[in-house]
């Protein structure tokens, strides 16, 4: 151990779709609010609008927990065109908060066990 007290790296979520739909189609689906509403609610939203755009291509939003411990995330969602004529979509959801990977133990839980030796 370096003493270091660095965040302990936790991989993304990744999603990728494949669809029929051009990709105008998906970015109107994902930036119009009434639409996004149905899949991703306003309620798990840090904040409605997104933190990060790239016109037709790359959309991020921050999100938090309603519930403590209120962990911060991020999900971004990326779309390409296919070689079909369709789309891809690929969603990634990342842990940001600087609490994930610590070991949360409450007060009363008697942890760590000890033994001893007899």
């Amino acid at each position: 151990m370096s003493g270091d007290d660095s965040e302990a790296a936790i991989d993304p979520l990744v999603f990728a779709f494949q669809f029929d739909e051009p990709p105008e189609k998906l970015w109107r689906a994902i930036t119009t609010p009434g639409l996004r509403e149905h899949w991703l609610p306003d309620a798990e939203l840090a904040d409605p609008e997104p933190s990060i755009v790239t016109p037709g291509e790359a959309l991020r939003y921050r999100m938090r927990d309603s519930e403590p411990p209120f962990l911060e995330s991020v999900v971004t969602f990326r779309i390409d065109a296919s070689e079909a004529g369709g789309s891809s979509l690929h969603v990634i959801h990342e842990l940001t908060d600087r609490h994930v990977g610590l070991e949360l133990i409450p007060a009363n839980s008697n942890a760590p066990p000890l033994m001893r030796a007899a």
